[in-house]
């Protein structure tokens, strides 16, 4: 298999756990009656298994100083996080997991879509198609369906 087929399996393998974190995550809020707190004890989990693999895998943090040349836009992506495992915790209970993952996936890739075409954050600029058009509006209407139908 080639690099960008198992790129594909290991985000494939990715998405199936961010289907497993919200309903982990509310067991978890409801047990200890704060979705909240919940959420803060899956970052503290998730922060201290990230800075193990930093420090086997990456040779820990010496390259630290190159943040400074960075804006403070740079710097929010464990706010986003925090804000998508709050919510997803807390609309699961509404939702479920289905729903909750097809209306996530639905904003990734919309979101993804204006990203690309504008080349924003270094990416690649990548025009709009017809198919990605498409391929989005096809989405929104498993969606709606996931949703509809629980």
């Amino acid at each position: 298999m080639d690099n960008q087929g198992l790129a594909v399996l290991a985000t494939v393998a990715a998405g199936g756990f961010i289907a497993l974190q919200a309903p982990i995550n509310a067991t978890l809020g409801r047990a200890i009656a704060s979705p909240i707190a919940a959420a803060s004890i899956s970052f503290a989990v998730g922060t201290a298994a990230l800075v193990g693999i930093a420090l086997v895998f990456s040779g820990g943090y010496g390259g630290v100083g190159g943040a400074r040349e960075l804006g403070w836009v740079y710097f929010t992506g464990g706010l986003l996080g925090a804000v998508y495992v709050t919510t997803a915790l807390v609309t699961v209970r509404i939702l479920g997991a289905g729903a909750v993952t097809a209306a996530t996936v639905t904003g990734q890739l919309v979101t993804s879509l204006a990203l690309d075409r504008l080349g924003a954050f270094g990416l690649a600029e990548r025009p709009l198609s017809l198919e990605r058009l498409l391929g989005v509006a096809l989405l929104a209407a498993g969606t709606f369906l996931v949703v509809r139908g629980r």
